[in-house]
Protein backbone atom coordinates (compact mmCIF):
# COMPACT_ATOMS: atom_id res chain seq x y z
CA UNK A 1 0.00 0.00 0.00
CA UNK A 2 1.40 3.37 -1.07
CA UNK A 3 1.22 5.96 1.72
CA UNK A 4 2.03 9.65 1.36
CA UNK A 5 1.03 13.19 2.26
CA UNK A 6 -0.31 16.48 0.96
CA UNK A 7 2.75 18.72 0.71
CA UNK A 8 3.98 22.15 -0.28
CA UNK A 9 4.23 22.28 -4.10
CA UNK A 10 7.64 23.98 -4.28
CA UNK A 11 9.67 20.75 -4.18
CA UNK A 12 7.31 17.80 -3.70
CA UNK A 13 10.01 15.15 -4.02
CA UNK A 14 12.06 16.71 -1.24
CA UNK A 15 8.91 16.86 0.88
CA UNK A 16 8.30 13.17 0.18
CA UNK A 17 11.82 12.30 1.28
CA UNK A 18 11.44 14.26 4.53
CA UNK A 19 8.35 12.19 5.38
CA UNK A 20 9.57 8.82 4.02
CA UNK A 21 6.50 8.98 1.80
CA UNK A 22 5.62 6.78 -1.17
CA UNK A 23 3.28 9.41 -2.61
CA UNK A 24 2.63 13.15 -2.61
CA UNK A 25 -0.37 15.32 -3.31
CA UNK A 26 -0.14 19.05 -3.97
CA UNK A 27 -1.78 22.00 -5.68
CA UNK A 28 -0.60 23.30 -9.05
CA UNK A 29 -1.73 26.85 -8.28
CA UNK A 30 -3.36 28.91 -5.53
CA UNK A 31 -6.11 26.67 -4.09
CA UNK A 32 -8.28 29.74 -3.50
CA UNK A 33 -7.62 31.30 -6.90
CA UNK A 34 -8.81 30.99 -10.49
CA UNK A 35 -5.48 30.99 -12.32
CA UNK A 36 -4.65 28.07 -14.58
CA UNK A 37 -1.45 26.22 -13.61
CA UNK A 38 1.84 27.01 -15.27
CA UNK A 39 4.12 24.26 -16.60
CA UNK A 40 6.44 22.96 -13.87
CA UNK A 41 10.21 23.02 -14.30
CA UNK A 42 10.43 19.73 -12.40
CA UNK A 43 7.91 17.95 -14.65
CA UNK A 44 10.50 15.47 -15.94
CA UNK A 45 11.67 14.65 -12.41
CA UNK A 46 8.11 14.14 -11.22
CA UNK A 47 7.26 11.87 -14.15
CA UNK A 48 10.38 9.78 -13.57
CA UNK A 49 10.11 9.62 -9.77
CA UNK A 50 9.32 6.44 -7.88
CA UNK A 51 7.05 8.59 -5.71
CA UNK A 52 3.43 8.55 -6.86
CA UNK A 53 2.01 11.99 -7.65
CA UNK A 54 -1.53 13.26 -7.10
CA UNK A 55 -2.89 16.74 -7.77
CA UNK A 56 -5.69 18.42 -5.84
CA UNK A 57 -7.87 20.84 -7.79
CA UNK A 58 -8.41 24.31 -6.29
CA UNK A 59 -11.08 24.62 -3.61
CA UNK A 60 -12.90 27.27 -5.65
CA UNK A 61 -13.91 24.70 -8.27
CA UNK A 62 -17.65 24.01 -8.06
CA UNK A 63 -19.00 22.54 -11.28
CA UNK A 64 -22.32 21.66 -9.63
CA UNK A 65 -23.54 25.19 -8.94
CA UNK A 66 -26.32 26.88 -10.88
CA UNK A 67 -24.30 30.11 -10.81
CA UNK A 68 -22.92 30.44 -14.35
CA UNK A 69 -20.18 32.81 -13.16
CA UNK A 70 -18.76 30.01 -11.05
CA UNK A 71 -19.78 26.86 -12.92
CA UNK A 72 -18.37 27.74 -16.34
CA UNK A 73 -14.99 28.97 -15.07
CA UNK A 74 -14.89 25.90 -12.81
CA UNK A 75 -15.19 23.58 -15.80
CA UNK A 76 -12.37 25.34 -17.58
CA UNK A 77 -10.18 25.43 -14.48
CA UNK A 78 -10.74 21.74 -13.79
CA UNK A 79 -9.77 20.87 -17.35
CA UNK A 80 -6.68 23.08 -17.10
CA UNK A 81 -5.57 21.38 -13.90
CA UNK A 82 -6.18 17.97 -15.43
CA UNK A 83 -3.89 18.94 -18.30
CA UNK A 84 -1.28 20.12 -15.81
CA UNK A 85 -1.64 16.93 -13.77
CA UNK A 86 -1.22 14.77 -16.86
CA UNK A 87 1.92 16.72 -17.74
CA UNK A 88 3.65 15.65 -14.52
CA UNK A 89 2.47 12.04 -14.67
CA UNK A 90 -0.08 12.35 -11.88
CA UNK A 91 -2.12 9.28 -11.05
CA UNK A 92 -5.22 11.34 -10.34
CA UNK A 93 -6.79 14.77 -10.00
CA UNK A 94 -8.88 15.12 -6.85
CA UNK A 95 -11.82 17.52 -6.84
CA UNK A 96 -14.47 18.20 -4.21
CA UNK A 97 -18.04 17.19 -4.96
CA UNK A 98 -19.40 20.73 -4.90
CA UNK A 99 -22.87 21.99 -4.06
CA UNK A 100 -25.84 23.98 -5.29
CA UNK A 101 -27.14 27.14 -3.69
CA UNK A 102 -29.83 27.11 -1.00
CA UNK A 103 -33.22 26.68 -2.60
CA UNK A 104 -31.86 25.15 -5.81
CA UNK A 105 -32.77 21.65 -6.92
CA UNK A 106 -29.90 19.27 -6.13
CA UNK A 107 -30.79 17.33 -9.29
CA UNK A 108 -29.48 20.28 -11.27
CA UNK A 109 -26.13 19.93 -9.53
CA UNK A 110 -25.85 16.28 -10.51
CA UNK A 111 -26.71 17.12 -14.11
CA UNK A 112 -24.13 19.90 -14.09
CA UNK A 113 -21.55 17.29 -13.08
CA UNK A 114 -22.63 15.17 -16.06
CA UNK A 115 -22.27 18.18 -18.33
CA UNK A 116 -18.77 18.78 -16.95
CA UNK A 117 -17.59 15.37 -18.12
CA UNK A 118 -19.38 15.83 -21.42
CA UNK A 119 -17.63 19.20 -21.82
CA UNK A 120 -14.27 17.58 -21.13
CA UNK A 121 -14.97 14.79 -23.60
CA UNK A 122 -15.73 17.38 -26.27
CA UNK A 123 -12.34 18.96 -25.57
CA UNK A 124 -10.24 15.80 -25.80
CA UNK A 125 -10.92 14.41 -22.33
CA UNK A 126 -9.27 15.06 -19.00
CA UNK A 127 -6.16 13.00 -19.76
CA UNK A 128 -5.88 11.92 -16.12
CA UNK A 129 -8.27 10.10 -13.78
CA UNK A 130 -10.62 12.53 -12.03
CA UNK A 131 -11.38 11.47 -8.45
CA UNK A 132 -14.43 13.10 -6.88
CA UNK A 133 -14.01 13.56 -3.12
CA UNK A 134 -16.72 13.39 -0.48
CA UNK A 135 -17.19 16.60 1.50
CA UNK A 136 -17.90 17.40 5.13
CA UNK A 137 -20.54 20.10 5.17
CA UNK A 138 -23.53 21.69 3.52
CA UNK A 139 -27.14 20.59 3.16
CA UNK A 140 -26.92 21.17 -0.59
CA UNK A 141 -23.74 19.14 -1.21
CA UNK A 142 -23.46 16.62 -4.03
CA UNK A 143 -21.09 14.26 -2.19
CA UNK A 144 -21.60 14.66 1.56
CA UNK A 145 -24.01 11.79 2.22
CA UNK A 146 -24.11 8.47 0.42
CA UNK A 147 -27.67 8.99 -0.80
CA UNK A 148 -26.50 12.10 -2.67
CA UNK A 149 -23.38 10.30 -3.87
CA UNK A 150 -25.59 7.59 -5.37
CA UNK A 151 -27.49 10.20 -7.36
CA UNK A 152 -24.21 11.77 -8.47
CA UNK A 153 -22.89 8.42 -9.66
CA UNK A 154 -26.10 7.80 -11.57
CA UNK A 155 -25.28 11.00 -13.46
CA UNK A 156 -21.54 10.54 -14.07
CA UNK A 157 -20.84 6.83 -13.71
CA UNK A 158 -20.70 6.25 -17.47
CA UNK A 159 -17.57 8.43 -17.63
CA UNK A 160 -15.39 6.06 -15.53
CA UNK A 161 -15.11 8.59 -12.71
CA UNK A 162 -12.88 7.77 -9.73
CA UNK A 163 -13.63 8.30 -6.05
CA UNK A 164 -11.52 9.69 -3.19
CA UNK A 165 -12.75 8.85 0.31
CA UNK A 166 -11.85 11.35 3.02
CA UNK A 167 -12.28 9.87 6.50
CA UNK A 168 -12.57 13.22 8.28
CA UNK A 169 -15.16 14.42 5.77
CA UNK A 170 -17.21 11.24 6.15
CA UNK A 171 -17.21 11.47 9.95
CA UNK A 172 -17.96 15.20 10.04
CA UNK A 173 -20.48 14.77 7.23
CA UNK A 174 -22.55 12.28 9.19
CA UNK A 175 -21.53 8.93 7.71
CA UNK A 176 -20.49 6.24 10.17
CA UNK A 177 -17.05 4.82 9.38
CA UNK A 178 -18.01 1.29 10.40
CA UNK A 179 -18.56 -0.67 7.16
CA UNK A 180 -18.24 2.59 5.19
CA UNK A 181 -16.02 1.05 2.53
CA UNK A 182 -18.65 -1.55 1.64
CA UNK A 183 -21.37 1.10 1.52
CA UNK A 184 -19.29 3.41 -0.68
CA UNK A 185 -18.32 0.63 -3.06
CA UNK A 186 -21.98 -0.37 -3.34
CA UNK A 187 -22.51 3.12 -4.81
CA UNK A 188 -19.33 3.85 -6.77
CA UNK A 189 -17.92 0.38 -7.33
CA UNK A 190 -14.48 1.71 -6.40
CA UNK A 191 -12.27 3.69 -4.06
CA UNK A 192 -9.20 5.01 -5.85
CA UNK A 193 -7.61 7.01 -3.03
CA UNK A 194 -8.01 7.51 0.69
CA UNK A 195 -7.51 10.86 2.39
CA UNK A 196 -6.62 9.57 5.85
CA UNK A 197 -7.46 12.26 8.36
CA UNK A 198 -8.78 12.34 11.89
CA UNK A 199 -11.32 15.03 12.78
CA UNK A 200 -11.07 17.81 15.35
CA UNK A 201 -14.86 17.99 15.46
CA UNK A 202 -17.73 15.71 16.39
CA UNK A 203 -19.67 13.30 14.21
CA UNK A 204 -22.05 15.10 11.82
CA UNK A 205 -20.63 18.49 12.79
CA UNK A 206 -20.33 19.54 9.16
CA UNK A 207 -16.92 21.01 9.95
CA UNK A 208 -13.84 20.21 7.88
CA UNK A 209 -10.95 20.39 10.35
CA UNK A 210 -8.34 17.67 10.08
CA UNK A 211 -6.35 16.23 12.97
CA UNK A 212 -3.44 13.83 13.20
CA UNK A 213 -4.36 10.17 13.11
CA UNK A 214 -3.77 9.39 16.78
CA UNK A 215 -5.67 12.51 17.89
CA UNK A 216 -9.11 13.87 17.13
CA UNK A 217 -12.56 12.45 17.67
CA UNK A 218 -12.26 9.30 15.51
CA UNK A 219 -10.91 6.11 17.06
CA UNK A 220 -7.53 5.57 15.33
CA UNK A 221 -8.21 1.84 15.13
CA UNK A 222 -11.35 2.58 13.16
CA UNK A 223 -9.35 4.74 10.75
CA UNK A 224 -6.92 1.87 10.23
CA UNK A 225 -9.80 -0.54 9.64
CA UNK A 226 -11.31 1.74 6.97
CA UNK A 227 -7.96 2.14 5.21
CA UNK A 228 -7.25 -1.57 5.31
CA UNK A 229 -10.69 -2.39 3.91
CA UNK A 230 -10.36 0.15 1.10
CA UNK A 231 -7.01 -1.22 -0.04
CA UNK A 232 -6.30 2.01 -1.92
CA UNK A 233 -3.31 4.38 -1.87
CA UNK A 234 -3.34 6.76 1.10
CA UNK A 235 -2.65 10.48 1.44
CA UNK A 236 -2.59 12.09 4.88
CA UNK A 237 -3.67 15.74 4.94
CA UNK A 238 -2.85 16.20 8.58
CA UNK A 239 -1.17 19.06 10.48
CA UNK A 240 2.37 19.25 11.80
CA UNK A 241 4.40 19.51 8.63
CA UNK A 242 7.04 16.87 7.94
CA UNK A 243 7.17 15.76 11.57
CA UNK A 244 3.41 15.42 12.07
CA UNK A 245 2.73 13.84 8.71
CA UNK A 246 5.81 11.64 8.93
CA UNK A 247 4.52 10.31 12.25
CA UNK A 248 1.13 9.64 10.70
CA UNK A 249 2.70 7.77 7.79
CA UNK A 250 4.79 5.71 10.21
CA UNK A 251 1.66 5.03 12.30
CA UNK A 252 -0.16 3.64 9.28
CA UNK A 253 2.76 1.51 8.16
CA UNK A 254 3.04 0.06 11.64
CA UNK A 255 -0.65 -0.73 11.95
CA UNK A 256 -1.12 -1.90 8.39
CA UNK A 257 1.93 -4.12 8.45
CA UNK A 258 3.86 -2.14 5.83
CA UNK A 259 7.50 -1.15 5.64
CA UNK A 260 9.21 2.20 5.46
CA UNK A 261 9.86 3.74 2.06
Amino acid sequence: MRIGAHVDPTDPLAEAASRAADAVQFFLSDPQGWKAPNPREDADRLRAAEVDVYVHAPYVVNVATTNNRIRIPSRKLLLGHATGAAGIGAKGLIVHGGHVNAGDDLATGFDNWRKTFAYAAENGGFGVPVLIENTAGGDNACARRLDALARLWDAVGEYDVGFCLDTCHAHAGGEELLDLVDRVKAVTGRIDLIHANNSKDAFNSGRDRHDNLAGGTIDPELLVAVIRAAGAPVIVETPGGADGQGADIAFLREHLGGTTA
